[in-house]
């Protein structure tokens, strides 16, 4: 079973402020308590990491990204393998918006982080209860999307 994804995501910060936030690769685990285990040291191109994700569901997911592609403030391309396989990318695109003001609203620098994706189970136990409980894989995969991109909204009001 293929998890695919395409997602889009607006920021009110200008994509080089974002960008920069992204790759405080030290700070992922206090951003993400779901992130069980995590080791990597940079967001560069080659760099591997290694992952524990926990999920609100009865299993744990261990596996590694390597990033194959990285252009800074534009886009990151990752090979996922482990109990997960298959890629992901990350795009960053300016996106002005408006803000809110006493006077008429006006264009605030803005981003936009569209994010890419197509993973299935490799695990052969993962396979078989994603295979059994199609709905019960999509929600812990779109759990851990939404809940990541509200707690690294959080990050960068704190």
């Amino acid at each position: 079973m293929l998890l695919r994804s395409d997602r889009s995501f607006r920021f009110d910060r200008p994509r080089a402020e974002m960008w920069d936030a992204l790759t405080e690769v030290g700070r992922y685990r206090r951003w993400w308590p779901w992130l069980a285990d995590f080791d990597g040291t940079s967001f560069a191109e080659g760099e591997r990491w290694s992952c524990e994700v926990s999920p609100p569901l009865p299993y744990r997911l261990t596996f590694s990204v390597t990033l194959t592609e990285v252009v800074p403030t534009e886009f990151v391309r990752a090979e996922v393998d482990g109990d997960i396989e298959g890629w992901a990318e990350l795009s960053a695109v300016d996106a002005p918006g408006k803000v809110a003001t006493e006077a008429p609203a006006a264009e605030a620098p803005g981003c936009e982080l569209r994010l890419r994706s197509a993973l299935s189970p490799h695990n052969p136990v993962l396979k078989v209860v994603t295979l059994s409980a199609r709905p019960v894989a999509r929600f812990g995969h779109d759990w851990v999307l939404d809940s990541g991109v509200r707690q690294f909204r959080r990050h960068l009001s704190g």
